[in-house]
């Protein structure tokens, strides 16, 4: 009983606490203040683009996904989460739906991606492309010593059309998908914890920089690392479909993926002297670093201290720590006592790659508070919120790129920004596409050095666990009229910004814009 009683005089202590300490409502600013009434600008040497990724829209080759969503289909593991946005572990939602040949093919960017890249150019007025190498395109089985001459021939092709279009590449080494082989067990280990999976990488990345090194300056090593590892090894809803017992628990795999950018950062770099000492010219300037999966984390209950800290925990071990790592070496996961020295990681970070996808909101259980909830949106309060239940939130994406800067004193790429939203006038996507283009255009007026910003993405397409239920594109995919691409209002939206700037009508014009009901 006096336990009891003293947890509960903790608790009350606790609520008055943050009653005196929570501050302003969280939602009293949406934005971060620009004025509508003035004009929104982009300099010239700025980058608008579009990212995708190879298991999303490329044919299906031999990778681990690929094998999961075999699986899926063969044991009828289709069913949706709980709630839109929610992924049923070991599930791919409604892909049963679709026919082989779409599971196959995915977007039939095999055979169109020259008329994706003309749309891209035409349609969106975009000087730059963001997309990946399939790791199992190139090596398709775990014997081979060098790369397979088709995928060469097709990633050549890409890039001779990107360069035809005037779109410059920006590429992705690691994209959550690597090949099925590597996932096979040795000695007690799979994937990036096996012991040959740096040898593996190596192998791979020498490839990739052999045949296409000169033509690339723009490098992504890993995309989304905390993403593959929450959703891969604890979650059970990505590849390897681990359900470990807590975020120390993913460290090795984390320490891994550190080693293995290290390596394609340096190397990378290598390259670029040797051609310029084999060819007598000044060494090819090169960008190299990650991109990391953003939100504004934020309490349930505002007043809660235990909310407001557990929303700081998971902002740093989910953003910061990786990236703080490759400044200092260092890589340790906040609250979890893992801790790991990376030999060559340090300075590894040129730009800091930032994807955002709006507000999540932590609740903490009093029963299982080493468990927060998490929450995508707020029914009280967030009125735009997309078809996966995700709250957008304008002023969450300035506060992420202000605070990448003032830890990092480093350019910034935003690789990702986008929305679910199927509907045939895109409101959803227009509103997101405005405001936080916005916000990137004010952040730059306070001196924050933002390069390009990467829409994701040019069309619908393979959304992981989602299926392709979720619709994400700048063009509309009809998967039952042959991969037929529709623009959407947004698509037009885009090419307007990217030309002109954001004059001050089309900000007011926010004004018009009213959100659909909730899902």
């Amino acid at each position: 009983m006096k336990k009891l009683a003293l947890a509960v005089v903790v608790l009350v202590l606790s609520v008055a606490v943050g009653l005196f300490v929570a501050g302003k409502p969280r939602q009293q600013a949406w934005t971060s203040g620009w004025a509508s009434d003035q004009a929104l600008t982009f300099p010239k040497d700025f980058y608008f683009g579009t990212a995708t990724a190879a298991q999303q829209i490329e044919s299906q080759s031999p990778s681990d996904w690929t094998a999961f969503e075999l699986d899926v289909i063969a044991n009828k593991r289709t069913e949706h989460g709980s709630a839109p946005g929610v992924a049923k572990p070991g599930h791919i939602a409604a892909l049963d739906q679709f026919s082989q040949a779409v599971r196959t093919r995915k977007t039939d960017y095999d055979q169109r991606y020259a008329e994706d890249f003309q749309a891209a150019r035409e349609v969106l007025g975009n000087n730059a492309y963001r997309f990946s190498f399939e790791w199992s395109r190139l090596f398709p089985r775990a014997d081979m010593t060098r790369p397979d001459p088709a995928a060469i021939a097709f990633y050549q092709g890409v890039l001779d059309s990107l360069k035809a279009q005037g779109l410059t590449p920006f590429a992705t080494l690691f994209h959550f998908s690597s090949p099925a082989w590597l996932w096979t067990e040795q000695d007690g280990q799979r994937g990036w914890e096996r012991a040959d999976a740096q040898q593996q990488w190596q192998r791979y990345v020498d490839a990739v920089l052999e045949h296409f090194g000169g033509q690339i300056q723009h490098w992504t090593t890993l995309n989304e690392p905390m993403v593959f590892l929450n959703a891969g090894y604890l979650d059970g809803v990505f590849p390897p479909l681990e359900t470990r017992a807590d975020p120390a628990a993913t460290g090795p795999a984390l320490a891994a993926m550190a080693r293995a950018h290290a390596y394609a950062y340096h190397a990378i770099k290598q390259h670029a002297q040797a051609q310029a000492t084999s060819s007598g010219q000044p060494v090819q300037e090169t960008w190299v670093g990650i991109t990391q999966h953003t939100r504004a984390f934020e309490p349930w209950r505002n007043w809660h201290p235990l909310e407001r800290f557990a929303a700081r925990q998971i902002d740093e071990i989910f953003i910061w720590d990786l990236l703080d790592a490759l400044e200092s070496g260092e890589l340790t996961l906040t609250g979890t006592g893992f801790s790991e020295q990376i030999e060559g990681l340090a300075s590894t970070q040129d730009y800091v790659g930032i994807n955002y996808y709006g507000r999540f909101y932590v609740e903490v259980d009093m029963a299982n508070p080493a468990k927060p909830i998490i929450h995508s949106h707020d029914p009280a309060t967030d009125q735009w919120v997309n078809d996966l239940g995700w709250a957008l939130y304008p002023k969450g994406f300035g506060d992420v790129l202000q605070t990448a800067y003032e830890r990092y004193n480093k350019p910034i790429y935003v690789l990702e920004n986008g929305t679910a939203d199927q509907a045939d006038n895109d409101v959803r996507r227009q509103y997101l596409l405005v405001t936080h283009l916005a916000e990137m255009a004010h952040a730059m007026q306070q001196g924050v050095p933002l390069k390009g910003y990467f829409h994701w993405s040019l069309t619908d397409n393979f959304e992981w666990a989602e299926g392709f239920t979720a619709r994400f594109g700048l063009f509309a995919l009809d998967y039952a009229n042959d991969f037929k691409r529709t623009a959407r209002p947004s698509a037009s939206l885009y090419g307007r910004i990217a030309r002109e700037g954001l004059q001050p009508a089309l900000l007011q014009s926010l004004n018009d814009l009213q959100p659909p009901r909730q899902p």
